[in-house]
């Protein structure tokens, strides 16, 4: 057998729990302190923490698949959705419809999960019913093609997997479905979050946008684990920090190169991960809102905002080089004159410092609040 779906019952994945026992026993605990730590947040504080998890889903979701997304489109996406300020007003549609995706999966985990709901977000993902400049079925189950993953150019393609036939769809979406409903506080919540990503990916049901909706799942089954609306890390990061990794892991199992124990394994290590880097993504939200409290009496402009909300996005040492007078140019699309006026007011205005060293551009920084831990 050449994929691991030619195998009768291929779906009932067989795990060695000696092997998995003792990293899903680490990741239950810090589980247990990230979901402790945003407990003691207060709603606002809460609200800003998924909306920066939000930003990083999406656009890292998006980049899995070499799909490109505007941070500051996805941040106004995310903030008109869950009614934070400082929207700067860009409007996409494709990043719309995947925001939306990623949040009813969460805000909705307990909703049942349906072929309706899984081909609204399909449709969602693709507004336009075009993947670039391709035209797809949308809302809908994909036709007869045979459906490959393919890299390289054309007439030196390396197939690296191919999906199971077109005829096979309904049942295995039907039996898919059936073990989402019944496998709910049946089995270990992020076990079932693996294999319901793994069985998935596998059955690749649409013509494109199968990764995003596997994620979207993934987090959905992790949300119905932790029973939480609110995601606070993001798994789609952490993929993308790793995606050779990723897509060979995949790709291994799916061909039968290797146990389905070593993607539970996999998928336990990357969900730790996710979450240890989840601490730094809320402890710069708490240092933002310290900035903006304490800079709630000074008056900035629109364009002053967007540079600033750069640099505190990167964090404390990492808008690499500084701000200069340049990219204050770039960013807030100004002419150079105008930076220079922008910048001195807020070095009047104690919001920026000059950084020390010489060299043929000043260099900035923000006069950022205490770091918190």
């Amino acid at each position: 057998m050449k994929y691991i779906w030619e195998r009768k019952n291929w779906f009932d994945f067989k795990y060695d729990d000696a092997t998995l026992l003792k990293p899903l026993s680490r990741l239950r605990v810090l589980q247990g302190k990230i979901l402790g730590r945003v407990a003691s947040l207060d709603i606002k504080l809460e609200t800003e923490a998924q909306g920066a998890v939000l930003v990083e889903e999406t656009v890292h979701t998006a980049e899995i698949e070499g799909q490109k997304f505007s941070k500051d489109a996805v941040r106004s996406s995310v903030a008109v959705r869950l009614g934070l300020p400082r929207g700067i007003g860009m409007h996409n549609r494709n990043i719309d419809g995947l925001v939306d995706v990623l949040l009813d999966a969460v805000r909705f985990y307990g909703k049942p999960l349906t072929m309706e709901r899984l081909n609204g977000w399909q449709s969602a993902l693709f507004p336009s019913g075009y993947s670039g400049l391709r035209k797809i079925s949308t809302g809908k189950l994909r036709g007869h093609e045979p459906m490959r993953i393919v890299s390289g150019p054309m007439g030196k393609e390396k197939v690296h997997f191919e999906a199971l036939p077109k005829d096979s769809l309904d049942k295995e979406m039907n039996l898919f479905l059936k073990w989402w409903s019944s496998s709910l506080n049946n089995m270990d919540g992020i076990l079932r979050a693996a294999a319901a990503h793994l069985r998935f990916l596998t059955i690749h049901p649409y013509e494109d946008g199968n990764g995003r909706i596997a994620r979207a799942l993934t987090d959905m089954a992790l949300a119905q684990d932790e029973k939480t609306k609110v995601r606070l890390y993001s798994i789609s990061s952490e993929i993308m920090r790793s995606r050779d990794d990723y897509y060979k892991i995949i790709e291994d199992v799916q061909r039968c190169r290797l146990d389905t124990t070593q993607w539970f394994l996999w998928f336990i290590e990357c969900v730790a991960s996710a979450i240890e880097h989840s601490y730094d993504i809320i402890a710069n939200v708490l240092l933002r809102v310290d900035f903006w409290n304490q800079n709630a009496q000074t008056e900035i402009n629109d364009r002053q905002k967007i540079v600033i909300n750069r640099i505190l996005e990167a964090g404390p040492g990492n808008f690499v080089g500084g701000l200069t007078t340049r990219k204050y140019v770039s960013i807030a699309k100004v002419s150079r004159a105008t930076a220079f006026r922008e910048i001195a007011d807020m070095l009047d205005k104690k919001i920026l410092r000059q950084l020390p060293g010489k060299g043929r551009s000043v260099h900035y920084d923000l006069i950022w609040p205490r770091v918190h831990k």
